[in-house]
Order: C-alpha cells, then structure tokens, then sequence
C-alpha cells in the first residue's frame, strides 16, 4: 500500500498525466508480450535487432489504438470493475488473431502462427489487466479496519463506491444487498451478494452499524420499500452522492447524507409541464420577493434555469441575499447563461421603492414569497405578522398593477383555511386582497393578473420539524413533538417550487390554486422514523433500553391538531394532474379597501385589539383560540417591568429547543 500522502498525490495527478501513464505501461506490456511470444515461438533468435525494434514498433502503433477503441483509457483507475477483463479481452483477441495472421503470411505455418497468437494473446491480456489492478490495489489499499460497512445496491453506482471507500480507512464495505436474484451469491467488486432477506442475519454477524444506498435511479416507492425494510435493522442508513459528482472529484464519500427524509413519503413527482414552467419566466424580466428564504430561494433557482432575461431578487435579510445572489451567479456562469441578476434590500410592504424597482427593471412576472410564517411567533409578534403578511401583500400588489406587471403569484399556506391563528388569518387575508384587487382590475387594459397558491409544510424549510429534529437526534435526544395525534401535510421544497411556477401559467385572476398534498404525515411516527434511520432506538416504556426518547409537550399557542387545504369543496382540476382550482368566496374591494385602510391604522397606533377584530370580520372562518398574544402588548397590559413569563406567556428562549408540531 501507498503512502496516504503519496497516494493523495497520484489521485491528484490530471487525467491526461494519468493516461500518459497508462498508455506508456501498455506500449511497455505489447513489447514485451510480442517479444516473449517470439523467443519461445517464433524466430526471435534469428532476426536483427533492427527487425525486431521494427517488429515491436508496428505492435505499438498498432495496439495502443486498438486499446483505445475498447475504452480502456476512458477507465478511472480507481472505479475499475469487471468490465476492465472484457474490453481487454477484446482488446488483446484482435491483436492476437492480427500477429497470427501476419506471421500466417510471413511462414506459412499455420498451426505454429495461431500458437504464436495465443502466447501474446496471454501475456498480453495479463499484462493490461494486472498493471492496471495493481495499481488499483496500491492506491486502494483497502485495509479493513474501518467500520464495517454494507452497500445496498450492486449495481455501477454500488462497485463505484466500493471504489471510492477503498482509497481510504474510514469504512470497510463487507457486501452488497441487491434485489436483482441473478447477483444473489455472486462476487461483485470483491464484495459478496446477499438477498434483503439476509440482511438481519448479516448484519449481526458483521457488526454492521451503517448501509449505504447505492440506488440513484430507484423510484421514491421503491426507496421507500428498501428505507422501511431496513428502519426495523437499527442501523444508519446513508446515501451516496451523485455518481457524476463522485467521479469528477466535486463530491467525496465523505459527503455521504443522512437519508432523505422525502423518501419516508413514498411521494412520486410529477414530471413538470416544461411549457407550464417557462410560460412566465422565459425572456422576461421575473421579481422574486423574500429571495433569500426557504421557497424564494428554490424559486430563484429554478428560474435562472428557465432563461429569464432578467431576475430581481428582493428580501430584507442581508445574509439571506448575500448568500443566494452569490449561489446564482455560480449557476450562471457554470451554465454559460446570460441571465442579469438584481440583488435588492428591501421590505416588500415599501410600496414606493416596489413600485421604483418594478418600473426601473421592467418587472413582468412577480413570484410574491416574502412573509412572516412561523406561527408562535407571529402570534408574539402580532402587528409585525399582519404589518408583512396583509400590508406588504397590499402594498407590492398595487404596486405591480401601476407598473403593469402581466402575473402576480402570491405564495399561500394551508393554514390560511379555517385558521385559528394570525398567521394563517394574515396568510387567508393576503388571498383576499389579491383576489379582491382582480376583480376590481378585470376589463381595464392590461391589466395584472393575480393568483395564489396554497400547500402545506415543505421538508427541510426554515424552522419545519425535520432539521428540528436531526438536531435533536445529532445531540441524543430527547425528541420533542407537541401532541401524539398531530399530523401535517408535506412536500419537499424543489417540488412546491415547480408546482408554483407551472400554477401561476395557468393564471386567469382570481385564481386560488391548490397543491395536491398526498397522504399526511403523523409527526410523531415521522420521529420515530428518522430515529430508526440515524442508527438508534426509541425509549418509551416498552423499550426502556433505547436511546433516543421523544417527548410530548402539548399544542403551541394557536397550532392545530390537522391542517386543511381547502375552503369548501368547490374544486376543480387543471392540465396539472397535481395542482387544482379552488372557486372560494371573495370580498369586494370597496369594503376590504376601507378595512386594510382600519389595518393600518391600527397597527400604526399598536391596537392589537382591533387588528384582531378586523382579521375576524373579514376572514369569516377566523377563530383565534387565545386572546391577544402580541408580546409587547401583553407586557403593555401587565405593567412596566413584567415580562412575558409574569403576563403568563412562555419565553420565547425556553422554545427554541422546544417542541416541534409541523408549523
């Protein structure tokens, strides 16, 4: 074995030096095969050393081109399997029957020809493919003392990993688990090939802690299957990277994920409509509000792939603008696009600096993600909440109508039906301003078309239950979950994206679009999964030995048990099998006018009161559960000096490692 520093150096080398290398080990091998197949079959005793130097130059420039045809320098040493014997095998065959044929012509001697044929045939076969495992080996040298190691999946994405562990000592692969029963007992990159029914047995007999999914082109339903067969194994179960990443060195084995918890949903995507996608986005100049956030961001990237001739990127954080302008401009120029990126500060509820911004930069479509959304917090934070969720909605929407924006796409939340907290009241009056404000601008030229789109919890977003609780489990518990029976709708966050942007082509005014959301997720059983899946056990009563209990904390002020998607049952599709029209009650514009106009003013003014009092009016199903939970007008109420805790309020600090639901 190697030096590790030596051998980091060799991998390090450019591939045209490697196959330098390659080709000159080869030149080397078809010489000396040639020359030993003449000196015991043929008449090297008998030539000149200028005969043979030709002899042996003919081969070369002869063979190293016939190597190349079989692919044999297009190889990365290191990901090298069994296809390395048959391309030289091939390789070496044509060579072969050419030396036999030529020295046919040359001696007439047929038998003595064809034998002389199958002596280099041998020697050079051997001579390809042993230079080529040795070096493998000495770079390799697996040692086998890591953690052992079970890789599910035989297949190329499987040997390549095998492959790519061996370069160092951090795990030792002990077999392959694969579905396919032709592999079962075989041998596939030195590793044995066992049945899923075997696992159990193997695993403890191996000591394996660890199984890596080597599935890249799997389906979700049957990534599901596999992740479920193996939750009940308590064994931690990973992911590869992208095999393309993985070769090209953009990726290491070290970057192995923790399973992706979109694959407990089983939910198979829909591919997207790519005339839906482009339809507002291609050659126009598309606004993106709340950029530098978890949907905003997605939507961002997607749309510098869809050859937009401008995107501005507004949001009021300045570290979550800074740091998605910087990934964009990384993804333009690698693409090769000609895509101007605008990033923007700023405050969407700015309505002069919105309306500047989409006149300035000839705004066309406008993707309206910028909300307040967390729903303890809005509810402590109430006029902040109704002042960026309702004001700012107001405010960029008048503002896109007096720019003639052509689409406005306001993102929307479940919890805008029948809610029982102001944030999803906030969210359900944002849908009634835009849906109001079609109305009033239906008939007028040019006028802006609005629509929204309503889904549920997207995976892995800002503050939702699964990064909460791979934290949790990263720290040994315990796991929090407010309430046993809570369940919540999911998606993963590429997916709401894409669905947003195909919905909003299909904009007529007014529209209220609706998700297709699946099943829900029960989120304790979600935390029992992702439990399962990191390599541990759930403590409960009936397994006092585990390792990871999960505590119940009960409901969060104004948080549901269900949420719901829609408002009635006046629903109907669209050319999106996954995306529906929901036909709901609206407000005219004369009474909600007057009614943001009392918005404002109450919130100008702090009277959460009657902030509370208009979101119930106008948002019929609103039916706050709680009084007013504004932290600076409950501290108000309770006197100078008392804080949160004395008005009987729980800390905002005491939640932060606090219970998760699935707001």
């Amino acid at each position: 074995m190697l030096p590790t520093r030596f051998k980091s150096r060799i991998l390090r080398l450019p591939p045209a030096t490697k196959r330098v290398v390659l080709v000159a080990s080869d030149a080397a091998v078809l010489a000396c095969a040639l020359g030993v197949a003449l000196m015991l079959l043929g008449d090297a005793p008998f030539r000149s050393p200028a005969e043979l130097a030709v002899s042996f130059a003919v081969m070369i420039l002869v063979g190293l081109p016939v190597l190349a045809l079989q692919g044999l320098y297009r190889t990365v040493i290191r990901f090298i399997g069994e296809e390395l014997l048959y391309r030289a095998l091939r390789g070496g065959s044509l060579l072969a029957l050419l030396v036999a044929v030529v020295d046919v012509i040359a001696t007439r001697d047929v038998p003595g020809s064809f034998a002389l044929g199958l002596v280099f045939w041998a020697f050079a076969v051997l001579g390809v493919v042993g230079s080529r495992l040795t070096m493998r080996a000495l770079i390799a040298g697996r040692s086998g003392h890591g953690e052992p190691v079970a890789i599910y999946g035989a297949g190329e994405a499987g040997r390549r990993l095998v492959a790519a562990i061996a370069s160092g000592n951090e795990w030792s692969p002990r077999l392959f688990i694969d579905d396919n029963p032709r592999l079962h007992g075989r041998v596939v990159a030195g590793l044995p090939v066992a049945a899923p029914a075997d696992l159990p047995e193997l695993v403890a007999r191996h000591e394996i802690r660890r199984v890596l999914l080597a599935l890249p082109s799997a389906s979700r339903g049957k990534r599901q299957e596999i992740i479920g067969h193996l939750e009940q194994l308590h064994v931690r179960v990973q992911t590869i990277p992208d095999v393309a990443e993985l070769l090209s060195g953009r990726a290491r084995v070290q970057d192995l994920q923790d399973v992706d918890v979109a694959d407990l949903l089983g939910r198979e995507i829909v591919p997207p409509n790519a005339r839906l996608l482009e339809a507002c986005i291609r050659g126009k100049s598309v606004l993106v509000t709340g950029a530098g956030g978890s949907i905003g961001s997605e939507l961002c990237r997607q749309i510098v792939g869809l050859a937009p001739r401008r995107l501005v990127l507004l949001d009021i954080s300045e570290s979550a603008l800074f740091a998605i302008d910087l990934e964009l401009r990384r993804r333009v120029a690698e693409a090769g696009t000609d895509v101007e990126l605008v990033p923007l500060i700023g405050s969407a509820h700015h309505r002069i600096r919105v309306h500047q911004l989409l006149r300035n930069f000839g705004v066309q479509t406008v993707y309206h993600a910028a909300a307040y959304k967390h729903v303890p917090l809005v509810e402590y934070n109430m006029l902040e909440g109704v002042h960026n969720n309702i004001i700012g909605t107001w405010h960029t929407a008048e503002a896109a109508c007096q720019a003639g924006v052509e689409t406005f796409v306001l993102v929307s939340t479940d919890k805008a039906v029948s809610p029982v907290n102001v944030m999803g009241a906030s969210k359900r009056m944002a849908e009634l301003v835009l849906q109001a404000m079609s109305e009033r601008e239906k008939g007028r030229p040019r006028a802006t078309r609005f629509c929204m789109v309503r889904f549920g919890n997207v995976l892995d977003s800002s503050g939702s239950v699964v990064p909460v609780f791979r934290e949790q489990i990263r720290r040994g518990g315990p796991v929090t979950v407010t309430h046993r029976e809570i369940i919540r709708y999911f998606m993963t966050i590429p997916e709401a994206a894409q669905l947003v942007l195909q919905a909003g082509a299909m904009c007529q005014g007014g529209d209220v679009f609706v998700l297709d959301m699946g099943k829900p997720v029960r989120i304790a059983d979600l935390a029992r999964r992702m439990i399962h899946l990191m390599g541990y056990t759930v403590r409960d009563e009936a397994h006092p030995e585990g390792d990871i209990p999960i505590h119940y904390t009960g409901l969060r002020p104004a948080e549901k048990l269900y949420e719901e998607l829609l408002i009635g049952n006046n629903v109907t599709g669209t050319e999106h099998p996954m995306i529906l029209r929901a036909m709901e009650e609206l407000l005219p514009w004369d009474r909600l006018q007057g009614e943001l106009e009392g918005l404002l003013a109450a919130s100008a003014r702090s009277d959460c009161e009657r902030v509370r009092q208009i979101l119930i009016d106008c948002v019929g199903n609103y039916r706050p559960e709680n009084g007013v939970d504004d932290l600076v007008f409950r501290a108000g109420r309770s006197g100078a000096g008392e804080g949160p805790a004395r008005a009987g309020v729980t800390p905002l600090a005491a939640r932060r490692t606090g219970s998760a639901g699935g707001s």
